[in-house]
């Protein structure tokens, strides 16, 4: 799944989390957190599996549950001794969902495996095809998942818009500060 869909997938679990909580949207700095989570485990693993060479596969130790699960509970925990509980819920909610819909496709495609999910315990076949961006993009146009994806992302461009564009005005101000 590309970033953007990570993020949708994301975003509207974690929005229909804290409507289910507090009837309310999320908060403006978590979904930041959870653009963050959403985000992590191909930061972490693309790069050093494809441009460094120090990991097995672009799906490895960020994806992988014995790294997940207490990189989620530590940022969860900090997160609620200073106060910011919704963050560090929207952060894990992030990192788990990008692993989570990383693992669907071996519901249904006898050539998909989710062993990157115990790995280092469970073996990860390392990605035989074009590693540049521009060469996977072109090989997903042809993937049904890609299209859901892609709906994915414009029904979670719509929750948003309906939530305020939470986290958006942060990010401006952010920039102007920058600029």
């Amino acid at each position: 799944m590309w970033p953007p869909g990570h993020l949708a997938v994301a975003y509207l679990l974690s929005t229909g989390y804290v409507r289910a909580r507090a009837d309310r949207p999320i908060g403006a700095k978590p979904v930041l957190w959870l653009a963050l989570g959403s985000q992590v485990p191909d930061l972490v693993d693309k790069p050093l599996a494809w441009y460094v060479g120090t990991l097995p596969a672009g799906r490895s130790l960020a994806h992988s549950l014995f790294v997940a699960l207490p990189l989620v509970v530590l940022v969860a925990a900090l997160a609620q001794r200073y106060d910011r509980g919704e963050a560090g819920a929207a952060f894990g909610i992030g990192v788990l969902a990008h692993i989570g819909v990383d693992a669907l496709p071996a519901l249904w495609d006898p050539d998909a495996t989710a062993t990157f999910l115990l790995w280092p315990v469970l073996t990860v076949t390392p990605y035989e095809g074009a590693l540049s961006i521009l060469a996977l993009f072109r090989e997903s146009l042809g993937d049904p998942f890609f299209l859901v994806e892609l709906l994915l992302v414009v029904l979670a461009v719509a929750v948003w818009y309906r939530d305020g564009f939470p986290g958006l005005g942060t990010l401006v101000r952010a920039g102007r500060r920058l600029g």
